[in-house]
């Protein structure tokens, strides 16, 4: 009996866009470890923004550029990063219904981000739909979609967080549960704590992106992260990108503080090569 559903040609172009997908996400993955990290820009004004920007561009690959600067300053403070020769990661963590959330998709990838947020608590339907967007988005030639990157548990929260927002099991069983969700529904990367990538890297594609905030260098404070590592922990956990603010930021030199943690992520990434 022959089998009405099979569809070779829908088949082969499934295949041919899953093979696309993954030449696009191989050509933004960080080739240095430089491109590894992203500073994060959590500062309220742009004249400390333009600061910060000059002094450790030569140093990190990409800008995280959060909720507090870029509603205190809009997207100029985009033109000074790209300007310095950067790239831009916006953490907005979008949140909202489907189609407004696909709107924020392609305003996303018209300011050229090469990542954005997108909360995995919002659901199936919202993660489909910003993919959805951005397949539909036209950009300038040359300019790479952006990367959703789906965020599964905060690194502040603990597992009395969860339950009081009603979220059974642990914070591994639900971190799990939201990144799978999110792959699934069409987000290339995740957002997790390195301790989480191990774990992650077990059930989803090995091309997932994995971003880990709540790196801190050895010794420094933890503030008011709960679930941290250091840069050569997350490197060896199988982290791609990592997140690092204060260490960075709160430096009596930040260029010099950014440049000691390249150095610890070549230093692990030598290490993994050697004992890989």
């Amino acid at each position: 009996m022959s089998n009405l559903s099979h569809n070779p040609q829908g088949e082969a172009l499934a295949k041919d866009s899953h093979r696309r997908k993954l030449r696009r996400l191989k050509m933004q993955k960080p080739k240095t470890p430089k491109e590894r990290l992203i500073f994060a820009l959590d500062v309220g004004d742009l004249e400390t923004a333009e600061r910060l920007i000059k002094q450790v561009a030569p140093h990190v690959g990409m800008f995280k550029l959060g909720s507090q600067l870029f509603t205190s300053v809009g997207p100029m403070v985009l033109d000074l990063v790209y300007g310095m020769g950067a790239d831009v990661f916006l953490d907005l963590k979008f949140h909202d219904i489907p189609a407004t959330v696909g709107l924020a998709a392609k305003e996303a990838a018209r300011l050229r981000t090469r990542m954005f947020t997108i909360h995995s608590l919002g659901g199936a339907n919202m993660i489909r739909h910003a993919a959805k967007a951005l397949q539909s988005t036209t950009l300038i030639p040359g300019v790479q979609k952006p990367i959703i990157l789906g965020v599964t548990v905060l690194t502040s929260h603990e597992p009395a967080d969860l339950e009081s927002l009603g979220i059974s099991g642990s914070l591994e069983e639900a971190s799990k549960r939201l990144a799978k969700l999110a792959v699934e529904n069409g987000a290339e990367g995740i957002v997790a704590s390195a301790q989480e990538v191990p774990m992650l890297k077990q059930i989803l594609p090995k091309e997932t992106i994995f971003v880990t905030p709540g790196i801190r260098p050895a010794g420094d404070d933890h503030g008011d992260q709960s679930r941290v590592v250091t840069p050569a922990k997350a490197i060896e956990a199988g982290s791609t990108y990592l997140v690092v603010g204060r260490p960075i930021r709160d430096a009596a030199d930040p260029a010099e503080a950014a440049k000691r943690i390249v150095e610890q992520v070549a230093e692990a990434e030598v290490h993994l090569a050697n004992n890989g």
